[in-house]
């Protein structure tokens, strides 16, 4: 196949993949699919084809010509089809039938099944391998009808798919269940009795309620302190029998008893029920659920028995052999089942423990299958760029060196490491697609501004854009101060501009009279073109979305990108979100930056005068100063009535704290116009004290303010804690960043405080910040393009995440098209096509 026409293919590929994703939910977001189907296969028939391709290209063109009049299900049914055909083309397995009628799967590679599958197969006759699981209601397992499905769906189970990756979040081994005599006090342990008694029992302070379990050996007793009376005599009545976990410990005369069982630790067992033969609750590891109201643990087991049972047959082994036998991995049909359901020499796994779920074949073999297909879809990505054809820039170095010769400063080794990376990037054929990460302060934009000039050398345009007005006009003082006197134009494009400014920009970066654009989302509306775009550098670019970043790529040929980010990147990230990027790294500080110094107050009286005599020492040695509130103003949400908000505390501070002083204001609401006119004043020091909110949280850079003062830390997150404190220190100044804090702390607020004190180091925190909120709220889940895994967990399983992105991208390097393993592909797109989608736009 012609480079030409796999580059066509490819090209039609991306569009249909992205509308297919999610069963179809971008179905309405791509627009004029059948002229751009048409355009495609017009340009593939005038190349050299044989007469099977001919047929299929064809068959294409004329089954798009009437798309937009067909109705939404006959528009997935000719997608599927022309996708698959479209990838019959590409891996050389050319359809002839034409695309009006059924076609077949292409071939997949047969992998050996395992003994366990094979089995389990033969056991059901109610579905095959390659069945879609999705289609299949939970309604209709046994069991479940009409309104325990209403109540799964709660939970995200609506069909079979779903219900076989709603996993156990623990288990509980029954093989054998002590007697109560044999309890020990201090010890987790499950055992099992008949009620004896149950009820309210009066005490000096109220009462407490209990529940008396016997098994002929012993006595223990259930003690609750807070309870709802009613649910308890409910739940549990005299002669029912129970099986519970939970700590035993000494009570009242040393009598054996359990404090506060958690409802879903204990479990009511049936009259009648044969205990010695139960092979789901009872003589087995046996897995507990998350469960939801209405839905008990015996329920919820049962029913995913059925369905693990009948319909985990049908999920098919999609792991190469050799990777499954270098990796010792099980097939995953047998994985997933024994993974819900232990076998009875598997060991009891704790799955908050890393070493306990690598050393569990069935559990790691699940993990390693999602990393596996999330790296798989990266390393595909990065195969595309590869193929694209890109700028091979020679840059002479003549305004990079002019522009280091003016510095007053002295590149980091790390800022040196950085620029030849990129230049090396810029150099390649190839497009550059680099993230470049540092913390606060650690000088990404002399290096962003370097790799412009670079590009400008060689005759090429450049764009900067920010997610926001502040940052994006603190970007362009950088670069208008870093290329004064070189001769270029800068132009600088926001929302807002006047009709006639915005289009003499638009025609000077149209004729090339413009090197240099910087700005916001404005640089992405339709009428901003370019002459000869050839590097895109994107700053905070997790918060754009896709198709943004897409847009503003595509004003170029395949421009070279650089993204940057202040918010360094856990290793975890890294290897997933990031990992089609090449990493440049500036893990040090420019000398001369002094260590900020954080202090935690609690708020009351004296600590907020300690923090307001700390702002007037440091404004009287003509330093400046930031006071952030969580709110703009006073919210009528009851969750809210403890929290200050800016507005109000602005008109405080002036009038009451710091008359002497110019106190200054600004939040997210205010126009443009006035945001412009408060920063100028505090730049200029016109305003010794600004009274902000967030909205200061990344881009201000006025090296004169040595205070911040936070108020209501405990409501801010450890990273925007960690951004705000980047706010001072820019200077030669001493700095301090004070956080005052409520006395009602969450656990995890008071964690994120404590860190915040004992370490300034960002990628510390952002390791600590990815452990207390986990990886989606990390990078907000929508905006990045992070899977949703249903078993991994980035920080729990990263040894095995190191081990299924080695194994995906060798598997690339050695068949860039999957060409012996077709079905990998599918189930790539099928299962992440968040990840591979975004090939489209690099």
């Amino acid at each position: 196949m012609s480079d030409e026409l796999r580059a066509i293919l490819t090209t039609l590929e991306k569009p249909l993949t992205f509308i297919s994703k999610n069963n179809f939910s971008n179905i309405d977001k791509v627009k004029s699919l059948s002229g751009l189907v048409d355009d495609l296969t017009l340009k593939a028939l005038s190349l050299p084809l044989s007469k099977d391709s001919i047929k299929v290209l064809e068959s294409l063109k004329s089954s798009f010509s009437g798309y937009d009049e067909l109705s939404d299900t006959d528009k997935k049914e000719l997608i599927k089809r022309a996708l698959h055909d479209v990838r019959g083309m590409m891996q050389g397995v050319v359809q002839e039938v034409p695309m009006e009628t059924e076609t077949s799967k292409p071939p997949r590679k047969k992998e050996p099944e395992d003994k366990e599958e094979s089995s389990s197969q033969m056991s059901s006759k109610a579905v095959s391998r390659g069945d879609d699981l999705s289609e299949i209601s939970i309604q209709y397992v046994k069991g479940v009808g009409p309104r325990i499905a209403s109540l799964l769906k709660k939970k995200g189970i609506e069909n079979i798919e779903n219900a076989l990756y709603y996993f156990p979040r623990k288990y509980e081994d029954r093989t054998t269940v002590k007697s109560m005599s044999k309890l020990i006090a201090g010890e987790r342990e499950t055992f099992m009795g008949e009620i004896m008694v149950s009820g309210r029992v009066r005490t000096r302070r109220g009462g407490m309620y209990q529940v008396v379990l016997s098994d002929g050996t012993a006595m223990v007793t259930l003690v609750w302190f807070k309870f709802s009376e009613k649910y308890l005599r409910a739940a549990y009545k005299k002669g029912a029998s129970v099986i519970l976990t939970g700590e035993v410990s000494f009570g009242y005369r040393d009598a054996l008893q359990v404090v506060h069982p958690r409802p879903e630790d204990i479990e009511v067992i049936d009259s009648g029920e044969d205990l010695d033969h139960d092979n789901v609750h009872f003589n087995r590891i046996v897995p507990i659920y998350p469960l939801t109201e209405g839905i008990g643990q015996r329920r919820m087991r049962s029913i995913m028995k059925s369905v693990v049972d009948i319909y985990s047959p049908a999920l098919e082994s999609f792991l190469p052999e050799y990777v499954k036998k270098k990796r010792g991995l099980l097939g995953f049909s047998s994985a997933l089942q024994r993974v819900h359901f232990p076998a009875q020499d598997d060991r009891v796994v704790d799955l908050a423990d890393t070493d306990s779920v690598y050393h569990s074949l069935s559990h790691k073999t699940l993990a390693y299958s999602e990393f596996f297909l999330t790296e798989l879809g990266l390393a595909l990505k990065k195969r595309d760029v590869a193929r694209l054809a890109g700028i091979a820039f020679s840059p002479t170095g003549e305004l990079t060196s002019k522009l280091l010769s003016r510095l007053t400063f002295d590149l980091t080794a790390a800022q040196k490491r950085a620029v030849t990376e990129i230049e090396n990037d810029m150099r390649s054929d190839r497009p550059m697609n680099r993230l470049l990460q540092g913390d606060v302060g650690s000088g990404k934009t002399i290096v962003a501004v370097l790799s412009i000039l670079k590009a400008v050398e060689c005759g090429y345009q450049a764009v900067f854009m920010a997610p926001t007005e502040i940052l994006a006009e603190q970007h362009l003082a950088s670069v208008l101060s870093y290329v004064k006197a070189m001769g270029m134009r800068v132009v600088f494009l926001k929302s807002g501009l006047g009709k006639s400014e915005k289009n003499t920009y638009y025609k000077a970066l149209q004729s090339g009279e413009a090197q240099i654009a910087v700005g916001t989302h404005a640089l992405l509306q339709e009428k901003v073109d370019f002459k000869n775009l050839g590097l895109v550098v994107i700053d905070e670019q997790h918060r754009f979305g896709v198709m943004q970043r897409a847009e503003l790529m595509g004003k170029g040929a395949n421009p070279d990108v650089l993204v940057m980010t202040a918010t360094p990147i856990p290793r975890t990230l890294a290897l997933t979100v990031y990992g089609d990027l090449d990493v440049s790294v500036l893990d040090e500080l420019p000398p001369g930056r002094k260590e900020i110094k954080t202090k935690l107050y609690y708020d009351h009286k004296s600590s907020r005068e300690k923090a307001y005599e700390t702002v007037r020492k440091e404004i009287r040695k003509g330093r400046q100063a930031y006071v952030v509130y969580p709110m703009i103003e006073e919210s009528e949400n009851p969750d809210f009535k403890d929290l200050k908000y800016a507005t109000q505390m602005a008109e405080e501070l002036s009038n009451d704290v710091f008359p002497e002083y110019k106190v200054g204001l600004l939040h997210g609401r205010m126009k443009t116009e006035e945001k412009e006119a408060v920063m100028k004043r505090f730049i200029s020091n016109h305003i010794q004290i600004l009274v902000s909110t967030t909205v200061i949280e990344v881009g201000v850079d006025v090296s004169n303010a040595s205070v911040i003062v936070v108020e209501n830390a405990e409501r801010f997150g450890l990273t925007q804690l960690h951004q705000l404190r980047g706010r001072i220190g820019r200077g030669e100044h001493d700095s301090i960043c004070i956080l005052l804090s409520g006395f009602k702390r969450s656990e995890d607020a008071e964690k994120r405080l404590s860190i915040m004190e004992e370490t300034g180091d960002g990628f510390k925190i952002a390791e600590a910040d990815l452990l207390i909120r986990g990886p989606g709220d990390f990078l907000g889940t929508k905006q990045s393009g992070l899977p949703q895994f249903m078993f991994a967990n980035l920080i729990r399983d990263i040894r095995i995440l190191g081990e299924a992105r080695e194994d995906a991208f060798e598997l690339v390097r050695a068949d860039p098209d999957l060409l012996d393993y077709p079905g990998l592909l599918d189930e790539v797109l099928r299962k992440f096509s968040s990840v591979v989608e975004l090939a489209a736009i690099s």
